[in-house]
């Protein structure tokens, strides 16, 4: 209750009304791109003159300012989009069949539809807006009977299509490139100067991908014949031929009203991404009783919506380094009682993070390390206990494959002693398993030395009774005897995997489709690093002011626990980048408006983090060495000191 009270508030107060400023702003722009759009549309070399005044008297019609409402209507819909499918952490695909299934989601149906009808819209527009043989999709003809009747315009046809075909397709891209990912900036900017900074990146991208609109002209050359209306006009070429399409004017036209629609809908984007990303500062200690969900030490335990912890950890980080009074509210003690509680909530939140972060990496590498197989599964009370209460530990041991072992004597004391009996060799079941019989556990169970069956018994009365007395009743036994039959259908069902496996490893589509991609991996064991580099900037300038601002020594009682998490994390962090692929830096993507700073969030990761080590050794030096800590930890550290790490 108490995270929902949050979220709401957050949402209502900072989030919609920060992605209502940035479509007011799309909107306010919108009339002049579109006078740039007419009059690079209507341009006569010949008659510049004329163009001009034909271009004022255009924008002051009542059909452009129709077409201005309309494309005002776009853009907010765009803006309502980005708000829906926006993101902090990207989703990434490891495989192609995982791509496949992220651009086959019902939801990214919804968004490809909405784009389509935008620019199914937009081409509309522009088609109106351009003229001459653009302006109707409809005009009165001559067939071949020499009646008069009503001909397809094929120009303002294909212009429609090309709106729909760039609409499907940024849909699709922006999940190829995650231009739904709103990613933060390191050095802190003004909105203007971010925006005129991204401007020509915006431009460049919409005139490259406006080439799009090619393949429209290539699938309108093969299958344009099966939306030929059968009134044609039999005088002009029709567009699904090769002397029909190779008409420059149409070609500019196309891509130029391409350009327009995704310029458009780049700098709605660009906008939400600036105004969505500017720092927000959260009180460290509340006014009044009822605000005190809004501080900062209580925001940050929230995990949704994932902005707000966002942008919580960067207002951490820029406390830390520049607000003096700030940090002395981090500091301080509570009244009355005398007790660090904004210090313990706020270390206790960043060495969670770091703690998550270093269990992640770890689990990983020991996966990687038995080369993805499952680990093995202990006793019911051991895997209970360990599920429970020591997680880590059993992450760190590794599980083989699920195998079926064949002990030297499955039997301790054979029935009637004797080594000839039919329950030996052949018959070697894995009483570890968590599918074996119950009753084979009973009978391979050491006998109790004050029992009367201890040792070898000789009576053959005994012998004949043996079974009624190791089984207490009947009820009992039909167990037994279903937890046998569960087994053997779950061996079949292994067998038939392992065999439905091995048939589909050996095709070649099957391979291509489920194997890893390269550094994908990585990428999402790092996606969300940003959070993490916040919390380590937080943790040692605060650990840093506090040599000289920390008058209470709140501190220095989390200062082994800091130093104990930022080592464990620098010691995982270094195992992975020893894996493949997880030390090569991917290349910068250029022409896509998908922020890919994703890519390089582990090596961020791994320099903050050495950075933030030695902000801490450096500041306090050889008082370091009276820090609790084990012998390696230690040593670690020394290294630090030493400057040699």
């Amino acid at each position: 209750m108490f995270s929902t009270e949050t979220s709401c508030w957050f949402i209502r107060k900072v989030i919609c009304w920060r992605a209502t400023a940035s479509i007011a702003w799309s909107v306010l722009l919108l009339p002049p791109t579109t006078a740039v759009f007419v009059v690079l549309s209507r341009f006569s070399l010949f008659h510049p003159f004329q163009t001009i005044s034909e271009c004022l008297s255009l924008l002051m019609s009542a059909s452009s300012i129709f077409s201005f409402i309309l494309l005002g209507g776009v853009i907010i819909m765009a803006g309502f989009l980005t708000l829906e499918y926006y993101t902090v952490i990207p989703t990434i695909a490891c495989s192609k069949i995982a791509l496949l299934g992220q651009l086959l989601h019902p939801r990214q149906f919804i968004n490809s539809l909405a784009h389509c009808l935008m620019g199914i819209i937009v081409g509309w527009c522009c088609a109106v807006t351009i003229g001459y043989r653009y302006e109707m999709l409809g005009y009165p003809c001559q067939n071949s009977d020499g009646y008069v009747s009503m001909c397809v315009n094929e120009y303002h046809l294909i212009v429609l299509l090309a709106g729909a075909f760039v609409g499907f397709s940024h849909s699709l891209l922006g999940v190829i490139h995650n231009i739904n990912y709103v990613s933060f900036q390191t050095v802190q900017q003004y909105k203007y100067f971010r925006f005129k900074g991204s401007l020509p990146l915006v431009v460049t991208c919409s005139k490259i991908c406006g080439h799009f609109t090619c393949f429209v002209i290539c699938i309108y050359l093969f299958y344009g014949h099966r939306i030929h209306s059968k009134n044609m006009d039999l005088s002009i070429h029709p567009l699904d031929s090769i002397a029909g399409l190779l008409d420059l004017s149409l070609l500019f036209h196309l891509w130029i009203s391409a350009t327009f629609l995704l310029f458009m809908w780049y700098i709605t984007l660009l906008l939400f991404r600036i105004f969505v990303t500017e720092a927000y500062s959260f009180p460290v200690q509340p006014s009044f009783t009822e605000d005190s969900h809004q501080c900062l030490p209580k925001v940050l335990t929230d995990k949704h919506p994932m902005i707000l912890k966002f942008l919580a950890l960067q207002d951490l980080a820029l406390l830390s380094q520049h607000s003096p009074s700030r940090r002395s509210e981090v500091f301080s003690l509570s009244q009355p009682g005398g007790h660090p509680h904004n210090w313990n909530a706020i270390s206790k939140e960043c060495l969670g993070l770091l703690a998550d972060l270093t269990h992640r990496l770890v689990a990983y590498h020991e996966t990687v390390a038995t080369n993805g197989r499952a680990k093995s599964l202990s006793n019911g009370s051991e895997r209970k206990t360990s599920s429970e209460t020591s997680s880590a530990e059993d992450l760190m041991s590794p599980r083989p494959a699920f195998l079926m072992k064949t002990p030297v004597s499955v039997f301790t004391r054979s029935v009637g002693g004797s080594s000839q009996s039919p329950l030996t060799v052949p018959f070697t079941p894995d009483l570890d398993s968590p599918f074996a019989s119950p009753a084979l556990r009973r009978l391979t169970a050491p006998v109790e030395q004050g029992s009367p069956w201890h040792g070898t018994v000789q009576s053959p009365h005994i012998m004949r009774r043996a079974p009624k007395l190791w089984s207490t009743s009947t009820g009992s036994s039909v167990k037994s005897h279903s937890s046998c039959a569960v087994s053997i259908v779950f061996n079949i069902r292994l067998k038939c995997l392992i065999q439905v496996k091995s048939f589909l490893a050996k095709r070649v589509l099957i391979v291509y489709l489920f194997n890893k991609l390269p550094e994908a991996s990585s990428q999402a064991l790092f996606a969300d690093s940003q959070a993490h580099i916040w919390a380590l900037e937080g943790l040692s300038y605060l650990v840093q002011a506090s040599f000289t601002e920390d008058h209470f020594g709140v501190v220095q009682t989390t200062l082994p626990s800091i130093l104990s998490s930022m080592l464990l994390l620098q010691e995982a962090v270094d195992r992975h980048f020893k894996l493949p692929h997880a030390s090569s830096k991917p290349v910068r993507s250029t022409g896509s408006i998908g922020d890919s700073a994703y890519k390089t969030l582990r090596f961020a990761l791994r320099a903050t983090l050495k950075t933030a080590i030695y902000r801490i050794t450096t500041t306090f030096g050889d008082h370091l060495n009276a820090v609790e800590m084990s012998a390696e930890h230690r040593k670690r550290l020394q290294q630090f000191l030493e400057n040699k790490e």
